[in-house]
């Protein structure tokens, strides 16, 4: 495995990452908290036009932060790959003007997140994968399984890391930059296994140590968000990079 470059490995200031998992206007039990509404969500992208904010994916973010034109941009993630994102999230997205990245568990796709006790959620297919990318949204990896890859051994790591974006690519037939560490559950080899399989970036949940660009931070956003909710995430996101 290469080591990753000092400039990667280094902590950024970067602009709020809004995580996202399910959106559904389902009443089925949701006991981890992963279900916004889409009638919330629109109101979330509302809120960040009226803010003069514009949502788009996560490689996009920090690439435009490096040419220093990230100043009204924010960064829109979801989660797992569900087929709700093409249903709800995308529709609204593209009526707002926006992007985002859709992190897949390549392993799931056309299956359901087995990996929790909750209900069972349908994942997207090769073709929603593709049709996702196509609308202009990022497509990243989330590992092959779900897998939590704080602790995990190298083969672990080389087949939910390296294996997911070989899976992905060969979908898209096109680089697949980014990475999302399930649960947020990483560690140094987990952190170095990403960067060695030639991710540009991966994101963890609401750690702010390191805060590299392999460890980028993200604000959960829960089911009962309001869009003044998502605000004071947002601020309290800036205010703790500026404390680190």
């Amino acid at each position: 495995m290469s080591t990753p470059t000092t400039a990667a490995r280094t902590p950024l200031r970067v602009r709020p990452v809004l995580m996202y998992h399910s959106i559904s206007a389902s009443t089925a039990p949701d006991p981890h908290r992963l279900r916004v509404h889409p009638d919330r969500l629109d109101r979330h992208l509302r809120r960040l036009r009226r803010l003069g904010l514009r949502g788009v994916g996560l490689t996009e973010l920090l690439r435009a932060q490096e040419r220093g034109e990230a100043g009204r941009l924010v960064a829109l993630t979801f989660d797992d790959g569900y087929t709700d994102f093409l249903e709800h999230a995308a529709p609204l997205l593209q009526r707002h003007g926006m992007t985002a990245t859709l992190y897949v568990v390549a392993g799931r796709m056309d299956g359901a997140n087995d990996w929790d006790s909750g209900p069972r959620l349908p994942i997207m297919g090769a073709d929603q994968v593709r049709a996702v990318a196509a609308a202009g949204h990022e497509v990243g990896s989330h590992t092959m399984t779900h897998a939590r890859l704080a602790g995990a051994d190298p083969a672990t790591l080389t087949a939910e890391v390296t294996g997911s974006r070989r899976v992905l690519q060969d979908v898209l037939q096109a680089e697949v930059a980014g990475f999302c560490y399930p649960y947020g559950a990483y560690d140094t080899a987990a952190a170095d296994a990403v960067a060695a399989a030639g991710y540009d970036n991966g994101c963890v949940i609401g750690d702010y140590s390191p805060g590299d660009r392999f460890t980028v931070p993200r604000c959960y956003v829960s089911p009962q968000d309001t869009a003044a909710h998502l605000v004071a995430r947002m601020a309290r996101h800036q205010l703790l990079q500026r404390g680190r």
